[in-house]
C-alpha cells in the first residue's frame, strides 16, 4: 500500500530525499517550498509520483492545511521552522520526521510528542542521527560504560582554500553548530561546554584531521546515557587549521552574536563554493568493562559522493537523506514505535544497515 508523504523543503537535502523515496515506489509524495526556483528544479528532475507545490512554510495555518491528508510529514527546512511544522503535523495527525540539529527546536518536538497519537522522530540525519545509532549499538556490547566519543565530518575530497572546506549543507545549521552551547557528560555529570573548544588532532588512513566541540551532534544521547557513562561527547571533524579561522570570525570579529549571524552567513555563502565532491567521515568509540576487563571498540566509516538513480549526490546529501528515509521505512514497517517520541538510538543498527536506504552507510 502506497503511503502519502509530504516533504517540507526542496533544498539540497530535500532533493536527495525525493531521489531516494520517489524511486522506491512505496510513497506518493507532495513537496512544498516557498522558492519557485527550487520547485522548478524538482519538476525538471521528473521524480516519479512527486507533486511540487509553492507554499508559505512559515505560516502555521497554511502548513497544517498542507499536511492534512498525508500519513507522514518530513521537514528538510531550517531549524527555526521546526516548531511550526511539528505543531502542524500533530494537528493533522501525521507521523513527523526532521533533520534539525538545534537543541531548542528539538525540545519543542519532545513536548509535542508527549501524548501524541503518531510518531515524532526528530534529528534523523547523520549527526545527530546515524551516529547515535552507532554509539548506542557499540555501548550495548559492554557491561558498564566509561567513555563514549563520537566524531563526524563532511569534508571536501579536494580542499583548495584556507578554510579547507566547502559548503555541503545548510549554512544556518553550520553556524548553529559553531556558535551554540554543546551538551556533554563529563565525569558523570551533564554539562554544557563551549563550541570550537577542546581541539584534538588525529590521523585516519594517513590523513590528518582536527576535531572540536560543536552543538547538536549528540541528539538525545545525553538523556539516554545519563547515569550510565562517565564521559560522553561529540566533536565535528575538519582538516587542520579550519577551527582557528572560524574562531576568528565567530569570536574575535563577533560574527557569532545572534544579531550578526546573517553577516556570517553572507560571508560564508559568498566566499565558499558548494561542492559535490566530498567525503563523510563517521567515527565512534566506546570504552568500558566487558567480562571484567577494560576494553574499547570502535566504528569507523568513510562515505563518498556517488550517483543514485542517475543523479550525483554529495556524500552529505546521501548520508543525511538516507538517515531520514531509513527511519521513515522503519516506522512504516513497524520496527519502531508508532506513537510518541522516538529517539534515534531506539533503532537497531542491524535494521538500519539492512534497510534499502541505510545500505548506503554500509557500502
Amino acid at each position: 500500500m502506497t503511503s502519502r508523504l509530504i516533504l517540507l523543503g526542496a533544498g539540497k537535502i530535500g532533493d536527495a530525499i525525493l531521489n531516494l523515496l520517489s524511486h522506491s515506489g512505496d510513497y506518493r509524495i507532495t513537496v512544498a517550498d516557498c522558492d519557485p526556483q527550487r520547485l522548478a528544479h524538482i519538476r525538471r528532475m521528473e521524480f516519479p509520483d512527486v507533486t511540487a507545490i509553492e507554499a508559505d512554510i512559515a505560516d502555521p495555518v497554511s502548513v497544517t492545511r498542507l499536511i492534512d491528508g498525508h500519513d507522514l510529514a518530513l521537514s528538510a527546512c531550517p531549524y527555526f521552522l521546526t516548531p511550526v511544522i511539528a505543531t502542524a503535523a500533530k494537528k493533522a495527525g501525521a507521523h513527523y520526521f526532521d533533520l534539525t540539529e538545534d537543541v531548542e527546536s528539538t525540545r519543542v518536538v519532545k513536548q509535542l510528542a508527549d501524548g501524541a497519537r503518531t510518531a515524532f522522530v526528530p534529528q534523523c540525519g547523520l549527526a545527530p542521527g546515524f551516529i547515535s545509532i552507532v554509539a548506542s549499538d557499540l555501548a550495548s556490547r559492554f557491561d558498564s560504560l566509561r567513555d563514549v566519543t563520537m566524531r563526524v565530518g563532511a569534508l571536501p575530497t579536494f580542499p583548495s582554500n584556507a578554510l579547507k572546506y566547502n559548503l555541503t549543507w545548510s549554512t544556518d545549521g553550520l553556524i548553529n553548530e559553531y556558535c551554540n552551547a554543546c551538551e556533554a557528560i563529563v565525569d558523570g555529570q551533564l554539562r554544557e561546554v563551549s563550541p570550537l573548544e577542546e581541539v584534538e588532532r588525529f590521523s585516519l588512513d594517513g590523513i590528518d584531521y582536527e576535531a572540536f566541540n560543536t552543538s547538536g551532534g549528540l541528539g538525545t544521547l545525553c538523556d539516554s546515557f545519563e547515569g550510565k557513562v562517565q564521559n560522553l561527547n561529540y566533536k565535528t571533524v575538519r582538516y587542520p587549521g579550519h577551527r582557528d579561522i572560524i574562531k576568528v570570525l565567530v569570536r574575535d570579529l563577533r560574527l557569532g552574536l545572534p544579531d550578526r549571524r546573517p553577516i556570517l552567513k553572507e560571508v560564508l555563502e559568498s566566499s565558499i563554493p558548494i561542492t559535490k565532491q566530498d567525503v563523510v567521515l563517521v567515527f565512534a568509540s566506546v570504552c568500558g568493562i566487558r567480562e571484567g576487563r577494560l576494553e574499547q571498540e570502535t566504528y569507523a566509516r568513510k562515505i563518498y559522493s556517488q550517483k543514485v538513480n542517475g543523479e550525483l549526490l554529495s556524500a552529505i546529501q546521501l548520508t543525511t537523506a538516507a538517515g531520514i528515509c531509513t527511519m521513515v521505512d522503519l516506522v512504516m514497517q513497524g520496527k519502531l514505535p508508532q506513537a510518541g517520541l522516538i529517539r534515534q538510538e531506539q533503532a537497531r543498527l542491524e535494521d538500519f544497515l539492512d534497510n534499502r536506504f541505510g545500505r548506503y552507510y554500509a557500502a
